[in-house]
């Protein structure tokens, strides 16, 4: 067992509050400050404090000691997932990741043309797949899969924008993930004149909605305003409009596999995924936009927002959150300090490689060897060789996520 201090990634659509906040430092930050990485991904990894080494060095040095033979067997000789605290002041650009085949493929394919793995137009860094997985902290916003084309035809009619019927029709048409395609590809591959042309027409639209009395997608329509507003010319504004909008509340979870197209909008949140860096960007960003590509990864496959979000399953003082990837498993833990003992403590057995990341509060971690106070915006490592844990609160109320490899 031993604490490691997250390393902050100062991205544009950060916040200057919430992880500074998190941490106890001043208030605002000098920058924004988009996520705290806990792992051992080469561009960031955890610090172990004390040692002068980081989590990744740590691991190289010992796979089997730090992972478990069975997790080295597995996944290799390095940590399968990575976890981040999010912290969105500003929508994440539009994208989706790529299933494991999708992402071997399409790393070889560009090794061999000869394009540099750090290159701003790489669209694939590593041979794996992303699935993702996030877990509200506060009221958290966000863009994920394509809603129903039903809904999405009477959305758009609703706007009562001309210049949309022609591109209703390939949607009311054929309601279903060939019509989604069919749109979204249209959208997106627009010249930019007629683009010029018909993002402000919707832009009309969606102000008149909103003066309208019908609030049936009052929440799309202010988004897609905001959005246009923000990126003024850029398809990914049309895009969002075919999207499910989900707003969750702390503790409420979002599950994003293969070929889910989306986009975070504003929150702050836990998100653990499988340890790669593969994105596919359709919108919304400055960055590399590289369109074929992502309409081979992309899911047109209609989503109800429901079917989104993970189940949860209680298991003591621990919140589960069900996913398919064999990568993680992602638990959420709230201690009262104030209670009686059941509510205060929880015993974690030695399923390493662990990584346990407080988010409020204080805990108090134990094991054979010593006892550690850990704060919030600070983790903990536990690797295959250390034994259980009994974790406690230090606080009146604390709260750490938990993660492991799924699959042990």
């Amino acid at each position: 067992m031993r604490e490691i201090e997250g390393v902050i990634r100062p991205y544009a659509w950060g916040s200057r509050t919430a992880l500074a906040a998190m941490q106890h430092r001043p208030v605002p930050s000098p920058h924004p400050e988009a996520e705290l990485w806990f792992g051992a991904h080469p561009a960031d990894p955890a610090r172990l404090p004390g040692s002068g080494t980081d989590l990744l060095t740590a691991i190289a040095a010992d796979p089997d000691g730090e992972l478990g033979p069975q997790c080295v067997d597995e996944f290799g000789p390095a940590l399968p997932y990575l976890v981040k605290v999010l912290a969105a002041e500003e929508p994440l650009s539009l994208q989706a990741h790529p299933s494991r085949e999708q992402a071997a493929e399409g790393f070889a394919r560009e090794n061999a043309a000869g394009i540099d793995v750090s290159a701003s137009d790489r669209n694939y860094r590593d041979p794996n797949h992303k699935p993702e997985v996030v877990v509200a902290l506060s009221r958290f916003e966000a863009l994920a899969g394509f809603r129903d084309p039903k809904a999405t035809v009477e959305l758009l009619r609703a706007l009562q924008v001309p210049q949309l019927d022609t591109y209703l029709g390939l949607l009311s048409g054929q309601p279903d993930s060939m019509g989604l395609r069919a749109l979204f590809t249209t959208w997106i591959t627009l010249p930019q004149p007629a683009l010029a042309a018909l993002i402000p027409a919707v832009l009309a639209g969606c102000r008149r909605y909103l003066d309208g009395p019908d609030d049936t997608y009052r929440g799309e329509v202010e988004l897609a305003l905001g959005l246009g507003e923000r990126y003024a010319g850029d398809a990914g504004v049309l895009a969002v409009l075919l999207l499910n909008r989900l707003v969750l509340e702390p503790g409420e979870a979002l599950y994003m596999s293969a070929g889910n197209l989306h986009a975070y909008v504003s929150g702050v949140g836990v998100e653990v995924m499988a340890n790669s860096d593969n994105v596919l960007r359709g919108g919304l960003t400055p960055k590399h936009v590289d369109v074929p590509e992502l309409l081979r990864v992309v899911d047109f496959e209609p989503r109800r927002p429901e079917g989104l979000q993970p189940q949860v399953r209680t298991v003591g003082n621990e919140l589960v959150y069900l996913t398919p990837a064999p990568e993680f498993r992602l638990s959420r833990v709230i201690l009262d300090g104030t209670a009686l003992l059941r509510s205060n403590v929880i015993e974690l057995d030695s399923r390493g490689p662990q990584l346990l990341v407080v988010t409020s509060g204080a805990v108090t971690v134990r094991d054979h060897c010593g006892t550690v106070v850990v704060e919030a915006g600070r983790g903990v490592w536990m690797s295959a060789s250390d034994p259980g844990v009994v974790v406690t609160a230090h606080s009146q109320r604390a709260e750490f996520f938990r993660t492991l490899v799924a699959s042990h």
